[in-house]
């Protein structure tokens, strides 16, 4: 193992959505994006490197918001640690659940920062008790601090017992003092319960403090054991905005989360089966690396990556594992942020830029010979949708180039043509997702367009079991056509779609039976109702005939299609939309409000707490009745309350609802053929 491996970290930023300004007023430094800034949130990760303590840092700050999720998605695939930044007042917030979420999926260890230390409110003790409650953590305090709200001063370190302060107009110069008097009983304490948590990772620590030897350097090793196994989180507090607290937070990274050689990565063996193979933390290895982001910049597309193993140096030669297209490094960029630096050289565990090269989100490349595929990044379902159509011929164009764009760089957005009204159609994970691409077009390509109401991603399902018995058969002037399917559909509990073939004794030879399953997916795509795919659908084929000369796969898929169009109305079709997890929280005083605005949507409360400061209400809400929200919440609660959603089920739609999504389905179909 290098020592230049030991000494490199790749962690991400990890935060609940709040307005993010600068001390200049117009947004965080990583927040390149002009409307990034206008908005004070992060809509795009960012990725940068700094260096500290001799280590070498690459820093990707992922946005807060649920509907920019794939950002997150994709740039915790490629960490090997994170930062979970909480607020001090607020806490564990509804999107602190869902970062989470995403990092245990990936199994990122964390480090948490309690942030905000300085604001009114200021309670890190309650937050990271909230830690261990709400997210099932075995959190720690490291530090406690010296001071709070605008009497905030610095932090006492919990391992060495020593006070730190933060001088200077932006608090770069640290100064170590004695704890202050008021503070040696709770940091002794504090400590203790620290030591406690912590030597259950070291038999050795354990050892020292009960011969009363106990030595920093141990700590640190116990700490780190346990923050890397992912049973441990470290908890450090602090101010980022006035910089206090920052620096020992960065010591906290580089001493407890893991360089690239602690984290195991596999690949997956296309050439044995998808079988996997350790991949080595080794400059000298044959390169594998994954193209987890995509820009387009000045220069072309700019495309970031992870190198796991191997190096790469201009003039390299990669082949991209899934088009098996070669390409040659041409320009190698360390990025920060919006800025760039020309690199020759990347070595393994390396987050760097390739510009020139042809991809799409999620490849994996590798040196030439090697035939291997990293694991796919979890891509979730759109599920909203908006119409969208040029005010003129210029604009069409240029709004062409610009979906071709986004869609490639951004897996969960996506565009179609609707094949009955001739609309193009926009999806994605939320109206401001969809609201910042449209905004997007106008000022990158100066594309005007207009849109339409939101649309939500409806499905259709089946209520019962249905059999069905169903022959196509066509004779034409060359060869005739000639397939007959029976069997059975029925509502499956979980999933989309399930075929399950019962065809005994050759009545339907094995070589048509994909055509079959074939036919039938095609079905299920667009349901008759209301023209969404339908999902939850078991079919069973158990028993069909066959044409020595007329049948082929086109007639059994034919078969198939026509079987489940004949029986469909019959399966007491119904219409089922997304229902949302929505967290409302605001000052108490508006509690009432928040309450009323949830009710007469819809929705259903599954919790709500409230400590006499700020309320929180939990629902389930239909994401057809949240849109224009956060004007209604805004207007109600003086802008006081915000709120974040997410996908969470789909449910059955009420009759009445179900009857308006018909008619204007109906409605559609009829302007479509005029």
């Amino acid at each position: 193992m290098s020592t230049d491996i030991e000494r490199m970290r790749n962690i991400g930023i990890s935060a609940q959505i709040h307005e993010v300004k600068g001390r200049d007023g117009v947004g965080a430094t990583m927040d390149h994006m002009e409307l990034e800034r206008e908005r004070g949130i992060t809509i795009t990760s960012a990725a940068t490197y700094v260096e500290w303590s001799g280590h070498s840092i690459n820093i990707i700050d992922t946005p807060g918001h649920v509907d920019f999720t794939i950002e997150v998605e994709r740039s915790l695939r490629v960490l090997d640690g994170a930062v979970l930044v909480l607020c001090s007042v607020g806490g564990v917030q509804s999107q602190t659940i869902t970062v989470d979420r995403q990092l245990k999926r990936y199994d990122v260890p964390r480090i948490a920062f309690i942030n905000k230390c300085d604001r009114i409110g200021a309670n890190p003790t309650k937050v990271r008790d909230q830690l261990e409650e709400k997210l099932h953590h075995n959190a720690v305090l490291m530090q406690i601090p010296i001071g709070l709200e605008d009497k905030l001063a610095g932090v006492v370190d919990l391992v060495s017992l020593k006070a730190f302060y933060f001088d200077g107009h932006d608090g770069e110069t640290v100064r170590v003092e004695e704890i202050p008097a008021e503070l040696r009983e709770e940091a002794w304490t504090r400590r203790e319960e620290m030591l406690d948590a912590v030597s259950m990772f070291s038999d050795e620590l354990t050892e020292a403090i009960l011969e009363d030897k106990v030595t920093e350097d141990l700590i640190h090793a116990a700490v780190r054991t346990g923050t890397i196994a992912r049973k441990l989180t470290p908890v450090f507090v602090g101010s980022a905005y006035k910089n206090k607290g920052v620096q020992p937070l960065l010591d906290g990274v580089v001493r407890y989360l893991p360089n690239p050689a602690d984290v195991k990565n596999v690949a997956r063996d296309l050439d044995e089966g998808g079988k996997e193979i350790a991949l080595k933390a080794d400059d000298d290895a044959p390169a594998v690396l994954l193209a987890f982001k995509l820009e387009d910049g000045p220069y072309g597309q700019l495309t970031y990556i992870r190198i796991y193993q191997g190096s790469l140096k201009k003039g390299d030669e990669i082949t991209n594992t899934r088009s098996r297209q070669k390409v040659k490094i041409g320009r190698l960029v360390r990025m920060h942020a919006d800025s760039m630096e020309d690199i020759a050289f990347a070595g393994a565990g390396d987050i760097v830029a390739l510009f020139g090269i042809d991809c799409a989100s999620g490849d994996t490349f590798a040196s030439p010979g090697l035939n291997v595929a990293m694991t796919s990044i979890y891509v979730p379902e759109p599920v909203i949708s908006l119409s969208i159509k040029p005010k003129d011929k210029k604009a069409l164009d240029k709004m062409a180039k610009a979906l071709n764009r986004f869609t490639k760089e951004d897996p969960t957005f996506r565009t179609h043509v609707d094949p009955e009204s001739h609309e193009t159609i926009i999806q994605g994970m939320g109206e401001l997702h969809l609201e910042v691409y449209v905004e997007r077009m106008k000022r990158e390509y100066n594309a005007e367009v207009e849109t339409g109401k939101p649309q939500v991603a409806y499905r259709e399902a089946i209520g019962q079991r249905v059999e069905f018995d169903y022959t196509h058969k066509k004779q034409t002037g060359g060869a005739g056509q000639f397939g007959r399917v029976i069997g059975t559909i029925e509502p499956l509990a979980e999933g989309v779609y399930e075929f399950v073939n019962e065809v005994r004794g050759g009545r339907i030879p094995r070589e048509f039976i994909p055509a079959c399953d074939k036919g039938f997916q095609a079905a299920v795509k667009k349901g008759d109702l209301i023209g969404f795919p339908i999902t939850g659908v078991r079919v069973t084929l158990t028993d069909g005939a066959y044409h020595e000369v007329d049948s082929s796969d086109h007639a059994f898929q034919a078969a198939a299609i026509g079987a489940f169009r004949q029986v469909y109305r019959k399966a007491k079709p119904q219409i089922l939309e997304p229902i949302m997890k929505v967290s409302v929280e605001g000052p108490s005083e508006f509690a009432g409000n928040i309450f009323a605005t949830i009710n007469q949507r819809r929705g259903i409360i599954v919790s709500s707490v409230e400590d006499g400061i700020f309320s929180r209400v939990d629902a389930e809400v239909p994401l057809s009745e949240m849109f224009g929200y956060s004007m209604v919440l805004r207007s109600l609660t003086q802008g006081k309350a915000e709120f974040t959603m997410e996908f969470l089920k789909y449910g059955r739609v009420p009759a009445q609802v179900a009857e308006e999504l018909i008619a204007q389905h109906q409605e559609r179909k009829r302007e479509g053929t005029k």
